[in-house]
């Protein structure tokens, strides 16, 4: 016989089998309880302490691994002492083309027979190993990502040593993640924050690389994996400045706090920098295309890539290498405007075509130094045209250096505070974060993706473009599940159910019922294709029919919770007990039930009708205030 039993509800956490009876709760089946802090991440905070201490001086290695190579083909010694390439130019002239082509041969033939994801700047292939394998890279990655990158940077490679390590660092994390027992979660903690100890150890920058690690790797928001990347990214810059001091680097002169109309053209330029950052990053993906095109093998594209580094480093040396100082003599205004624009129209190019190609490198340092170039020159072109806005033009090469990064990369922050931090000018704060901001926005309206996403969207991978916290977090069971059950009782049999089921009653179209004792009680739980079994007999109670514990739902728990268990279990809904009265059934929760969770969330999107309104001020408005005739 079937009854229909109103139910109370309220929510809490907790989801678990029911004890009636001889069910007995199993730990194994309660619902996982999220703690924000456990012992796990004091686990995970160890071993990014380490973690980071290792990716600085996998740094440091990597860093006269490139001198060393620089050192012997373009001045044919052995040093780990860092010099430009084109310090060799003039003495080696149309003989230096060959050396980027050999070094991007070597780095065809290790792509090819060792691993693809060597391609690139690095930053991508790790976001794909986020989103789609569970943070886990190939060991080999660890080994050759930074040895191609030290031959193709060393060999004249127009990149930055940053995006080589900062992919090394991540590759580091995500293989001692496969070593132990950990979840995804945390390999992928591990990832961001092996990454983010190599950026810290690269550039002194250990808050920036936080959060770069939070807007391109981790995808959220939360301490569980803040404190460990936190603490990575702190320990390689400890174990930096033993090696290089407290100095910053890119060194400028002090500059002094702008006023309100120069902190306006600031912003302006953060927008322009947004326009040019879709454009570098279309003409990029543009060449890539290109390349696909070709009817060669794509080993051989990255020689063809060098082929044009070569040739350009010929007519601007500077373009070589990794171009640091560049960056500080920009940022510094010690280049004439002439110098400036040759400067950022070679650089662009020589980058463009090798990252193109497929060689092994990075994109920080070169946006660093278009971006800082096309600033420089604007702010001074302000300078000159309209000297009353008060236009600082290494400000404004310090805001263009961060706001091309900015738009390219949709790294908002990181961009900005990264800036701060290699030229430790405090002044420069406001301008940046108003000019990133600008290049984020103008950047999200002209182009769908990022220099960072474009390449493995175009594989079917869409990545998270913003972090929101869980609205099913922040519902109650109660406030969505249903109250009035439809029940059955636990001395019944299957005869009299299946005939109740037949007869089209209200309530026999549910696919699911609670089965209770006289009290209320939950003791099971039976589907119809539990009922229409022919292999229980028709004199069956249903409590002898139920297989195995019922899995159930406190009332008040999150409705995350309640999903999760859903998931867990693979069943589409879960009874509603009380907390006070345990196994007291107070409701039923099911799949449409959890989908109602996301309304506010939807709701917050809707277009709403204005809800105050100015009124005019008449005499009869006045009259009738309180003591209007006193």
């Amino acid at each position: 016989m079937s009854q229909r039993e109103p139910a109370k509800s309220t929510t809490t956490d907790g989801l678990t089998l029911s004890p009636s009876l001889d069910l007995i709760t199993e730990a194994a089946q309660v619902p996982r309880h999220y703690a924000i802090i456990d012992r796990r991440v004091l686990l995970v905070s160890l071993l990014a302490v380490l973690l980071g201490i290792t990716a600085a001086f996998v740094a440091q290695l990597l860093v006269a691994l490139i001198a060393i190579i620089t050192n012997i083909v373009y001045f044919g010694t052995i040093s780990t002492e860092f010099r430009s390439p084109a310090e060799a130019i003039p003495h080696l002239g149309l003989w230096s083309i060959p050396i980027p082509v050999l070094g991007a041969i070597v780095i065809g033939w290790m792509a090819r027979y060792g691993s693809m994801a060597i391609r690139g700047h690095g930053i991508p292939e790790a976001m794909e190993q986020v989103l789609t394998n569970e943070s886990r890279i190939p060991a080999r990655v660890m080994f050759l990502k930074p040895i191609s990158s030290a031959i193709s940077i060393g060999t004249g490679g127009p990149f930055g040593a940053e995006g080589p390590i900062i992919a090394t660092g991540g590759a580091l994390g995500s293989v001692l993640g496969q070593f132990l027992h950990t979840t995804a979660a945390e390999r992928k903690t591990l990832l961001a924050a092996g990454a983010a100890a190599g950026m810290a150890a690269t550039f002194g920058s250990p808050v920036s690389a936080v959060l770069l690690a939070i807007e391109l790797l981790l995808f959220e928001f939360r301490p569980r994996s803040i404190i460990p990347v936190a603490l990575a990214a702190s320990s390689a810059t400890g174990i930096r400045m033993v090696f290089e001091g407290m100095k910053p680097v890119f060194a400028m002169p002090d500059i002094h706090q702008p006023a309100g109309a120069a902190l306006a053209a600031y912003i302006g330029l953060g927008g322009l920098m947004g326009l040019v950052a879709v454009g570098v990053t279309k003409l990029v993906y543009a060449i890539e295309d290109g390349f696909e095109k070709l009817p060669i093998h794509w080993m051989w594209w990255p020689a063809l890539g060098a082929l044009a580094v070569g040739i350009i480093g010929c007519l601007a040396p500077d373009t070589l290498g990794v171009g640091y100082d560049n960056i500080s003599a920009v940022l510094s205004n010690q280049l004439a405007a002439r110098a400036i624009a040759i400067l950022c129209v070679m650089k662009f190019l020589s980058w463009s075509v090798a990252l193109g190609s497929g060689t092994s490198g990075g994109t920080l340092a070169p946006l660093f130094t278009i971006g800082g170039g096309l600033g420089a020159l604007v702010g001074i072109g302000l300078e000159r045209a309209v000297p009353i806005l008060g236009v600082d033009p290494r400000i404004a090469a310090l805001v263009g250096m961060a706001a091309i990064f900015s738009g390219a990369s949709r790294a908002m922050l990181a961009s900005a505070v990264f800036a701060f931090e290699t030229t430790l000018q405090p002044f420069g704060l406001l301008p940046l974060l108003g000019g990133c901001a600008s290049a984020y926005l103008v950047s999200s309206l002209l182009m769908r993706n990022s220099i960072m996403t474009e390449k493995i969207s175009r594989r079917g991978i869409r990545t998270p473009g913003e972090y929101l916290a869980d609205p099913l977090d922040q519902v109650l069971v109660t406030a969505v599940a249903s109250r009035d059950v439809v029940t059955l009782f636990a001395e019944d049999t299957v005869e009299r159910v299946r005939a109740w089921l037949t007869s089209g009653v209200s309530g026999t179209s549910h696919q699911g019922f609670p089965i209770v004792d006289r009290e209320g009680t939950l003791v099971g739980f039976l589907t119809r294709r539990d009922l229409a079994d022919a292999s229980l007999a028709s004199d069956c109670r249903l409590l002898d029919a139920v297989r195995g514990p019922v899995r159930f739902v406190y009332d008040d728990s999150t409705v995350r919770q309640a999903a999760d268990h859903m998931v867990n279990h693979s069943i589409g809904r879960l009874p509603v007990v009380s907390r006070d009265r345990p196994h007291r059934l107070v409701g039923i929760l099911t799949r449409s039930d959890v989908l109602s969770g996301y309304r506010p969330r939807v709701r917050e999107t809707d277009l709403q009708s204005p809800t105050l309104r100015l009124r005019p001020i008449t005499n009869a408005t006045i009259a009738s205030r309180p003591g209007a005739g006193a």
